[in-house]
């Protein structure tokens, strides 16, 4: 890599879906730039995914900038291995300028509106950069995980890769996301004792009415709502809803298949997990939001004057769940026979490396208006809901990112 003063238009921090799509997009108005990846194309995908991962957009929805799926399974899942190969793919096909394994470790202001990047093979200069190093990158575990007994192994889920690799013994997953819920069948249908503490989260039917469910979301424009149409007056936003990756999970269905649902974990009392007595209403609550979202699709469908089929029922939704008689307030993990605790509690994105003023926050992350920053010539690109509630899937690549480029040349 070449350290000489030579301004480039513009780097990307990233090579996954987001910063490839940049990329290609900064290609097609002629900007000069280079893509700087940590380690390979896609990274986050091979390393942070557990290996029966499938990716939750079908596979007519789930491609890059000008490609379209010409399968054979348009709504089929693809697998973490076979995404990979695509961005892959897609990088060598567009001849993207990607720099792999350069990991960037400061990024800082210099004169005139230049910016500086420090690399381990040297430094780089641009008057734009687009971070798409993603906000969904470092763990988040409640403050109280370490006083847990050095006993339990803890992990999160971008570590957990297969039931084989865990301890023998049973496996408590903590939280009831789309990572919670997947992980904990996977555990389930490998045989393993499973405990389940799960969280106020919604949850999506696989499919409804003969199509993939995201398939309506997007069609219906479900996936525009604005971001602030859907964040809470505290600020907070609540996590994307639980979906199967293949097909429909529920809390019942987990039940019924072994996984023991427990309420909220709060915290460790005398060497004993202790859950909270709301069990219940998580299930309530993921119950009403999928029946919200069929009916905003079936509002939508009589509004369109679709010729879609009549809904039908899901085992998911319909089986019975096998729950205690009565609310389990605490375990102890000895007693139990617990060996490994999975946190599938969120994550956050790892800035530490961004050392430029107005960007970000108090908790070191990203402070911008739908993806650009309030220091000009710094941009953010596939942040999790960072205008919509598709902002952060594969789904945004085509609208969201070319008008940051678009952005991005108004400058020049």
């Amino acid at each position: 890599m070449s350290s000489k003063a030579d301004v480039l238009d513009a780097i990307v921090v990233g090579a996954g879906w987001a910063g490839l799509g940049v990329s290609y997009a900064l290609m097609r108005v002629g900007l000069r730039h280079r893509v700087l990846e940590r380690g390979r194309i896609g990274e986050t995908w091979r390393t942070q995914r557990w290996d029966s991962f499938r990716m939750n957009t079908p596979n007519i929805q789930t491609i890059m900038p000008g490609d379209r799926y010409d399968g054979p399974d348009p709504e089929g899942f693809m697998t973490r291995d076979a995404f990979v190969a695509l961005l892959e793919d897609f990088a060598e096909r567009n001849r993207l300028p990607v720099e792999m394994n350069t990991p960037v470790t400061e990024l800082a202001p210099e004169a005139d509106g230049i910016y500086r990047l420090t690399t381990s093979r040297g430094s780089l200069r641009a008057r734009n950069v687009v971070i798409a190093s993603g906000n969904l990158n470092r763990s988040l575990r409640p403050a109280w995980a370490g006083a847990l007994s050095a006993a339990l192994m803890q992990i999160d889920a971008s570590d957990y890769r297969n039931p084989a690799a865990l301890p023998a013994g049973a496996v408590l997953v903590v939280g009831s996301g789309q990572s919670g819920g997947q992980i904990a069948e996977d555990l389930a249908e490998a045989g393993r004792t499973v405990f389940l503490a799960t969280g106020r989260t919604g949850r999506m039917p696989r499919r409804y009415r003969g199509h993939d469910i995201v398939i309506w979301l997007v069609q219906s424009g479900l996936f525009d709502l604005p971001r602030k149409d859907f964040t809470e007056p505290s600020g907070r936003i609540a996590p994307r809803p639980l979906l199967g990756a293949v097909h429909t999970i529920s809390l019942q269905s987990l039940s019924a298949q072994g996984v023991v649902l427990l309420g909220r974990c709060t915290g460790v009392e005398s060497g004993r997990l202790a859950f909270a007595d709301d069990l219940a209403e998580h299930i309530r609550f993921a119950d009403e939001t999928s029946a919200n979202i069929k009916r905003q699709i079936d509002e939508y469908i009589a509004r369109a004057e679709i010729d879609a089929s009549a809904p039908e029922p899901d085992p998911a939704e319909i089986v019975a769940p096998r729950l205690s008689n009565s609310p389990i307030h605490s375990i102890d993990p000895a007693e139990c026979g617990l060996t490994t605790l999975i946190w599938c509690t969120g994550f956050e994105g790892d800035f530490s490396w961004v050392q430029l003023p107005s960007v970000l926050d108090a908790r070191g992350q990203p402070v911008h208006q739908e993806g650009v920053a309030a220091l000009p010539g710094i941009y953010f690109a596939g942040l999790d809901f960072s205008s919509t509630r598709k902002s952060g899937t594969i789904l945004s690549v085509a609208d969201e990112l070319p008008a940051l480029v678009e952005h991005i040349a108004g400058r020049h």
